[in-house]
């Protein structure tokens, strides 16, 4: 039993529990300032961390926020201007409505449950803003908002502010905005499923330039149909009129029924 105990005892020994290596905010007595942690050789930079381009990284020239987007964003970075405006879309749907809302209102479902109200994207003061604002508020925070740099990277964040530039220009948007091959689309099987029918209405705009006419934001429900669900409406009789739904037994302890 005594040698069991001893061969045990030996197999337990700490070398890989208990490494020469220094964790976190560790002291070393081989340094004269007793920090094992190192500060970085002075006029080094890690690699690609080079950060030539100033706008690109900031969303500023000269300290002044820009309304272009970067050089070299299209097509190093993107395809497209639509790949740009989708990758913005998916990056503004994880990381901006919770409170901001899909619409950019500000009432997410974060706000809804007490948060701060941020401001709605459409107001007038946040229409003439230039996209190095929204870049510049997503880097370094703003208010109540904390920064998101280190959650969407710089080419992301350029994404983002181009798809809520996009997300104010789709709420003032008129027919004569959408390119004619697409505004089948819009006018199609969506609204008339739901059971609506648009009011079709010619603007100044459209007779200007010979467009179709530009579908108000009032809608006429279809006869017997649930407004907004394209639903025939149910039945309302009177309670005493409804068939009656009988009880089902009670069961006793013993799993019979009483």
């Amino acid at each position: 039993m005594l040698a069991l105990a001893a061969l045990a005892v030996s197999g337990c020994r700490q070398d890989m529990h208990n490494q020469p290596k220094y964790i976190p905010l560790r002291a070393s007595d081989f340094y004269s300032d007793g920090r094992s942690a190192r500060l970085p050789v002075e006029h080094t930079i890690s690699r690609g961390n080079l950060r030539e381009d100033q706008y690109f990284y900031t969303g500023k020239n000269n300290g002044v926020a820009g309304n272009t987007l970067p050089n070299g964003l299209i097509p190093e970075r993107f395809a497209d201007m639509n790949a740009l405006v989708h990758r913005g879309q998916e990056r503004f749907n994880i990381y901006c409505t919770p409170c901001h809302s899909r619409l950019g209102d500000g009432n997410g479902m974060i706000v809804q449950r007490g948060m701060k109200h941020p401001p709605s994207y459409h107001e007038d003061r946040l229409k003439k803003v230039p996209l190095g604002y929204f870049f510049d508020v997503m880097t370094n925070g703003f208010g109540a908002m904390l920064n998101y740099k280190a959650q969407v990277q710089p080419q992301d964040r350029w994404a983002i502010a181009t798809y809520i530039r996009a997300l104010q220009l789709s709420q003032d948007g008129t027919m004569g905005d959408v390119p004619a091959e697409q505004r089948d689309h819009i006018l199609s099987a969506d609204l008339m499923q739901a059971g609506h029918i648009p009011n079709l209405q010619m603007t100044d705009q459209d007779a200007a330039t010979n467009n179709s006419p530009t579908p108000k934001q009032t809608l006429q429900p279809q006869p017997n149909m649930h407004q907004g669900t394209g639903v025939p409406p149910v039945d309302q009789k009177p309670e005493s009129e409804r068939p009656q739904l009988k009880k089902p037994a009670a069961k006793n302890n013993q799993g019979g029924v009483r």
